[in-house]
């Protein structure tokens, strides 16, 4: 039987995670189901960024770099964030963005491959794969004399042919939500000899991570959303201790010199993932992530990511169970995997027409989700060409009501037939 409103209130009520909703500011009538886009910012982060700027940079001024360890914030940061992802400390750094972070590890694989096994010339990735992840390798593709291979999930393994140097995945697909097995992806690409990069971008801070148990080669990962680090936040990048001082990032920057104050014209690698950063780190916005990293070790005292994920399975699974009850019938679909072991901290939903409407319809109503254009290249794999409706589900501050007045909402509008509004079908440049 479905569960009602006052079972999920009851569900609340003993959810021992439930504290933790109030390290955040949440704005009232708000339902914000976009934490996989943006996170919620930590009720911590304004006074924090107020006092770097205020005192740390206004009084402080230069002294900060030591007084006040601005210079030692990046792997301060990317050590926290090595405790959500299964990394050792020192082998994580918070930096630059995803995007740049993608470009220096994926450079690092190439040259390892055509140092290691100069005949492999292939990058194989996911076509659905988000699509910076494809330009950068598209772009690196060009300049190295690779190619890159896009082929659909279920046909990655035969990929894996003798002359492919890289396999890169996202953990999470950002369309689908659908999660691929990190420890059996990457046996696969190293039992073929190829080396592995994973995005985590929908991964950290939403589900269990083991980079070092599965092996993996390479990681990157985003810092504003599961992470809470404000809109634009640094992102990190993890390099496997094996090949870490085997190359020196492309974007040899002074941070990532041995010893940047001696200011020697010549380059010399930091030893370890110190060299992967490159120019000055931006101190506000490290401030910032810092106070959205610390929201998810909060939870380490009330079971960790382990906890986090079990309420996000079953929050997800609720969400799937209601909206398929309440909307059967208003040609809404599933795109996301029912199996727990397939599935992000997400659930989207397809529409053949009035996705992105309906979407403005709910955030009109304070159910905040975001929308996804369909992948007009193809009608196969699990969306076909089908618009998104998306929906991210962070345990930290979602409660089960939160779910059911979602669902509600949802069949409310399209019951309406408000959602047909000129001023919801009226698309803006975000979406």
């Amino acid at each position: 039987m479905t569960m009602n409103l006052q079972d999920c209130r009851a569900l609340d009520a003993q959810d021992p995670l439930r504290s933790l909703r109030d390290l955040f500011h949440i704005p009232e009538g708000t339902i914000y189901l976009d934490g996989n886009s943006l996170g919620v910012m930590p009720r911590s982060a304004p006074a924090r960024v107020a006092d770097v700027v205020a005192r740390e940079w206004g009084t402080d001024l230069i002294q900060s770099w030591n007084k006040n360890g601005w210079f030692a914030l990046p792997k301060k940061v990317g050590d926290k964030i090595a405790r959500l992802i299964g990394a050792e400390p020192g082998t994580v750094v918070a930096t630059d963005s995803t995007s740049i972070n993608l470009y220096k590890v994926l450079s690092a694989a190439l040259h390892l491959a055509e140092t290691d096994q100069p005949g492999r010339k292939r990058i194989v990735s996911e076509r659905s794969n988000f699509p910076t992840d494809l330009y950068i390798a598209e772009a690196l593709c060009r300049e190295r004399g690779f190619e890159l291979v896009l082929v659909e999930p279920d046909d990655i393994a035969a990929a894996l042919t003798s002359d492919v140097a890289v396999l890169m995945l996202t953990h999470v697909n950002y369309r689908t939500g659908a999660m691929h097995d990190m420890h059996a992806m990457t046996a696969a690409a190293h039992a073929t000899g190829a080396l592995m990069v994973w995005d985590l971008a929908h991964s950290a801070g939403a589900v269990p991570v083991d980079l070092s148990g599965a092996g993996a080669d390479y990681a990157v990962g985003c810092g504003y959303k599961y992470l809470n680090g404000g809109p634009g936040a640094p992102a990190f990048v993890w390099v496997h201790p094996r090949h870490t001082d085997r190359f020196w990032q492309p974007l040899a920057g002074w941070w990532g010199h041995a010893t940047p104050f001696e200011f020697t014209p010549d380059y010399r690698p930091a030893p370890g993932i110190t060299r992967y950063q490159c120019g000055t780190q931006p101190m506000i916005s490290l401030a910032a992530l810092e106070c959205g990293v610390d929201t998810l070790l909060a939870a380490e005292a009330h079971g960790g990511m382990a906890a986090l994920r079990r309420k996000s399975l079953a929050l997800t699974d609720l969400f799937i169970e209601l909206v398929d009850d309440r909307c059967h019938g208003h040609g809404i679909g599933l795109a996301t995997p029912l199996d727990h072991a397939q599935r992000g901290s997400q659930v989207c939903l397809t529409r053949d027409e009035g996705a992105y409407a309906i979407v403005q319809a709910l955030i009109a109503r304070g159910v905040v989700g975001d929308f996804r254009a369909g992948d007009p290249s193809t009608g196969s794999g699990r969306t076909g060409s089908k618009d998104i409706l998306r929906f991210g589900f962070t345990p930290l501050y979602i409660g089960f009501e939160d779910v059911w007045h979602a669902a509600d909402q949802l069949r409310q509008v399209r019951e309406s037939g408000e959602w047909k509004r000129a001023e919801f079908n009226q698309k803006h440049a975000v979406t």
